[in-house]
């Protein structure tokens, strides 16, 4: 069953969006709440897994990983193993800070980080070349990021 929000709801999530570090008075003030009904209404929500928790964003070039490259693979799928094998050793690398996986003519799309060209060559030859079963792979180095947020309108 679907969860349904209400503008209160709403209003709530966009306050918490604007500043997930927000003490719960404030943030029930902002979405104009008392503090007992924000905590009624997060709860609920979680409950619900329409809130899954909050996260630290972090900022890779911040701390000095300066390189950034999304790999979209094909695997060869002659081995029934191939996936299972494939995300193990993907997995694996601890550079990789995204794994999705994909319908279509790509199966799968990994984020990857590197603190300079010379790391990522390194990465690339020695842990990403090795990854078994990979029948085509392209890369794709992140130039700017134009927009960044798992923002809706609410």
């Amino acid at each position: 069953m679907k969860f349904m929000l209400d503008t209160t709801d709403r209003r709530i999530l966009r306050q918490l969006l604007a500043d997930p570090s927000a003490a719960n008075a404030a943030l029930a003030e902002r979405a104009g709440v008392t503090p007992a009904s924000l905590w009624r209404r997060l709860e609920r929500m979680r409950e619900a897994g329409v809130l899954r928790g909050i996260q630290a964003r972090i900022d890779w070039r911040a701390m000095g990983w300066e390189v950034e490259v999304s790999l979209r693979f094909t695997l060869d799928k002659t081995d029934p193993r191939a996936f299972d094998q494939f995300l193990a050793a993907l997995r694996e690398v601890p550079e990789v800070i995204e794994i999705q996986s994909f319908l279509g003519s790509v199966d799968w799309r990994a984020s990857v980080i590197a603190r300079d060209m010379a790391h990522w060559q390194q990465v690339y030859r020695d842990r990403i070349l090795t990854l078994p079963h990979i029948a085509e792979l392209d890369a794709l180095m992140l130039v700017a990021t134009i927009k960044d947020s798992g923002e809706l309108a609410l």
